[in-house]
């Protein structure tokens, strides 16, 4: 019976063939077996680095820029450059083209690029980051930022258009608006550089005048980008495919996100604000950018002007009579800024619209902070427009602005100044505003004219660009907690801001109460700028969410939302100007379910809270507040212009993989050796296999038993 049963199964898995010969039972565990081994082999051959980020494809109406790779990655022999004399091996004089450079940061500049980029004997590029920052600066943007999309134009003001009056980034050198046809990597980890250093002394370094002599030390770099041309160009391909393919190839996405608002008072957010009632709005921008992905640290450029701005935001939520002000204060932080004002100028479009709570008729007064960290002996610039100035409507309200923040930093270690009639806007989301219609407004700056910040848009504009320092032996808690000198910097900042909006608001009361907190400062600059996962960021987020806080804080707006940015203002706007309410989990992830919710008026979170000293457990609670996500998508892609002038319409390209790694790679002449054997070996073995396939039943017969004799 077992026996029947055995067969039985054979001929169910075999579907009633006949079973494989030993021979090929053979082939296929060896083959078997060199899969298994594959992986292993693999890492024997070649170095992983994983420490990277890759220079990818954005695309404009008219435009593309960045970098990428060939389809199948873009190889090449090491070249450790260190000076710009060692260009010249590379350049001209190397034997072993094409070559992947490792790129000293210091050099990573416009002139050299442009070399680079005129030869076909490089096939790529991994930079070193420079340590310290490079003393001249370095921007990677451009000298005019975001050109063409503020309210300077032809037609406004056309002696400040482009930047004739004021070139704002003079240090810019538009590095991050080229198109190279080959890869680009920033190596993040200076481990992962002294490998490669190793791995080019030990096989690349020239011995004499023939050059070095194989194997050679190579690197490979993969990070083809799947759309070409313009956004114009990528998005039709994407909605042909959409239209006509079960199973549709995106090629590129718009760059998109939310802004993150909130009301002093709180206002109906499906409704509309009444006509005659007034708001003041203050704003600052959320993001940054560089010229590597995700590589946007932003700390003088966003960082430090929102944080002055959630601090701000704090102080006047604490004034007692803050119920009793006449004008509503709106808090808006606005994503996408960096790429033609995606933010603002889709929050100007739905005010027109009626899509917002706010019209732009509501608005009373605009105050935007821009780079406020690097202030020349405590200095702050209040820079208004001096086209709509020449209004005899909008000068007065202007000039009301501008007394009352001057007279709010009487006392503190903040002097506001003027920067002059006729000095144009900076770059600034009021821009925007002003773009729609005449609003009496300010932008404050720590610069006059042209940007103290001399890391604009670049991976070196870190904490130690806004001069963050600690002392050393800190933990990590310690760290969090401790005030440092640019906190409480910026908190005096902040201090003067609240005390400006709640006069603005029409408060009466003295201000000298109005204080802006360094603690909650520096816990912010910490959070942004250092380790978003942190002790207090755990404690006031979803638990759902907070899978969002990484390491090292980035702020590039990107096409997947929201970012880990625009939660965390969210839910630090939340926590600092919100109050915990006495609901259960169920009431509060279901507010509409409790009848005094006001569910239209506020928003409900029921947040992690903080460990509880005695366990390992966390003290969940729920906060209430008026703080609310807008949509941050250029309305060119709400319209389907593709191709407009109007708005933003920058899109990123979609890729397969994005990888980096070295390996040891032999001659030509011994590659083609290698190739022509394994043929000729492939060839003997179907062969060999062909004949011993065709006699199986000779070789593999079994021998006569001797005992079986037949009479």
């Amino acid at each position: 019976g077992r026996v029947w049963g055995r067969r039985g199964m054979e001929a169910a898995a075999g579907g009633g063939r006949a079973p494989l010969p030993a021979w090929w039972r053979l082939l296929l565990a060896m083959l078997a077996a060199g899969f298994c081994q594959g992986n292993s082999v693999e890492r024997k051959i070649y170095i992983p680095l994983n420490k990277t980020a890759p220079c990818v494809r954005l695309l404009n109406a008219t435009h593309q820029i960045g970098c990428q790779s060939s389809i199948s990655g873009d190889t090449g022999v090491i070249h450790v450059v260190e000076k710009e004399e060692d260009l010249n091996w590379v350049l001209t004089d190397g034997p072993h083209p094409p070559y992947m450079i490792l790129l000293d940061g210091n050099l990573f500049n416009r002139r050299v690029m442009l070399q680079l980029k005129g030869t076909s004997r490089v096939s790529g590029l991994a930079v070193a980051v420079a340590k310290p920052s490079p003393p001249q600066g370095f921007s990677p943007g451009l000298k005019c930022p975001n050109d063409g999309f503020g309210v300077y134009s032809k037609d406004y003001g056309p002696q400040f258009a482009h930047c004739n009056t004021t070139v704002w980034n003079p240090v810019g050198s538009g590095l991050s608006y080229e198109d190279f046809d080959f890869p680009i990597f920033l190596l993040e980890d200076a481990n992962e550089v002294q490998v490669i250093k190793q791995c080019y002394q030990n096989h690349n370094v020239p011995r004499d005048e023939s050059g070095p002599e194989y194997p050679l030390c190579a690197m490979q770099l993969f990070s083809h980008m799947h759309a070409v041309t313009s956004t114009v160009t990528c998005m039709r391909r994407s909605s042909l495919q959409s239209t006509f393919s079960i199973n549709p190839e995106v090629v590129c996405d718009p760059l998109l996100d939310y802004n993150v608002w909130s009301t002093l008072h709180p206002i109906n957010s499906s409704g509309k604000v009444d006509p005659e009632k007034k708001v003041i709005i203050v704003a600052t921008r959320i993001d940054s950018h560089s010229f590597f992905w995700n590589i946007a640290p932003g700390a003088e450029s966003a960082v430090s002007s929102f944080v002055t701005h959630l601090a701000a935001a704090e102080a006047l939520h604490k004034v007692s009579d803050v119920h009793l002000l006449q004008r509503n204060i709106m808090f808006t932080f606005f994503q996408g800024e960096t790429f033609d004002y995606i933010g603002s100028s889709r929050m100007v479009y739905d005010m027109e619209k009626d899509k917002f709570p706010l019209r732009l008729d509501n608005i009373y007064s605009f105050v935007e902070l821009n780079q406020v960290a690097l202030r020349n002996d405590s200095v702050l610039w209040m820079h208004t427009d001096p086209v709509s100035r020449m209004n005899k409507t909008i000068e007065p309200q202007v000039r009301n602005l501008l007394d009352i923040l001057s007279n709010s930093s009487t006392g503190a270690n903040v002097t506001l100044q003027e920067a002059g009639y006729s000095q144009p806007l900076p770059p600034s989301s009021f821009q925007r505003f002003l773009r729609a219609q005449h609003i009496p407004g300010v932008v404050l700056t720590d610069h006059r004219t042209t940007f103290q910040n001399r890391y604009y848009q670049s991976m070196y504009d870190t904490p130690e660009n806004i001069q963050m320092q600690y002392p050393e032996g800190l933990s990590p808690e310690e760290t969090l907690e401790y005030v440092t000198g640019t906190a409480k910097s910026l908190a005096e900042v902040a201090t003067v801001v609240a005390r400006a909006l709640y006069r603005l608001a029409g408060g009466a009361n003295d201000t000298s109460a109005i204080q802006a907190d360094p603690k909650t400062v520096t816990r912010m600059l910490y959070g942004f700028l250092i380790k978003m996962n942190n002790s207090w960021f755990q404690s006031i987020i979803k638990p759902d969410i907070k899978g969002i806080l990484g390491d090292v804080p980035q702020h590039y707006i990107a096409v997947s939302s929201p970012v880990n940015t625009t939660y965390l203002v969210q839910y630090v706007l939340a926590n600092l100007t919100g109050t915990v309410v006495n609901l259960t989990k169920e009431e509060c992830l279901n507010p509409e379910k409790t009848p005094s919710s006001e569910k239209e008026m506020y928003e409900y979170a029921w947040v992690q809270g903080s460990l509880d000293p005695n366990s390992t457990s966390r003290v969940p609670y729920c906060v209430r507040s008026t703080v609310h996500l807008s949509k941050a998508l250029s309305p060119a892609f709400e319209l389907r212009q593709w191709g407009s002038t109007e708005y933003s319409t920058w899109t990123e390209s979609r890729w397969k993989e994005i990888r980096a790694r070295i390996f040891l790679v032999a001659s030509r002449e011994l590659e083609i050796i290698t190739l022509v054997v394994g043929i000729a070996i492939l060839v003997f073995s179907l062969l060999a296999t062909y004949f011993i396939n065709a006699k199986a039943d000779v070789l593999f017969s079994t021998p006569r038993d001797p005992g079986a004799v037949a009479y």
